[in-house]
């Protein structure tokens, strides 16, 4: 049917390796290839860590965006490398994406979340009830802004 809304969903890899691949490869799109944001790799030491959630993000079935939650202690998570791929960008799926690392995130126990943000992303934030601390920072070598959200806890 022309004009259907895609199907969006998202889902923890789950240590499934197809997942996590598939994962790994929208982020390398976007923040290496896209927008150089690393020169070779976006990977880092919390990859590693099993206590690492790895999110992928589906539209119509097939692997289109990623974000990746971790606990910092005391209640505290950190959600990073959000990531939709250019060509489903209109597609809905950010939303969804960031919604579901909250509810996750308060699902394990958590109290709040924060990120780091690229400057012309705080709006989307903002209408999904997250709250800018802060002026900009550095992070990862380029402008961002830290955001939080309370998470409901399970």
């Amino acid at each position: 049917m022309v004009g259907a809304r895609p199907q969006v969903s998202c889902r923890l890899t789950d240590g499934d390796a197809a997942d996590l691949a598939a994962h790994h490869a929208v982020r390398h799109a976007v923040f290496v290839e896209e927008q150089g944001i690393f020169a070779a790799s976006d990977r880092d030491v919390h990859d590693d860590d099993p206590a690492t959630l790895h999110v992928l993000g589906l539209v119509d079935g097939e692997p289109a965006g990623t974000v990746r939650l971790f606990p910092l202690g005391d209640g505290l998570w950190q959600g990073d490398r959000l990531a939709v791929l250019t060509a489903h960008r209109t597609s809905g799926l950010g939303a969804p994406l960031v919604r579901f690392a909250v509810a996750t995130a308060g699902a394990a126990g958590g109290r709040r979340m924060v990120a780091h943000i690229q400057p012309p992303n705080e709006r989307f934030f903002l209408r999904l009830g997250w709250t800018r601390v802060g002026g900009v920072e550095t992070y990862v070598g380029h402008p961002h802004l830290r955001m939080e959200i309370a998470l409901g806890g399970p």
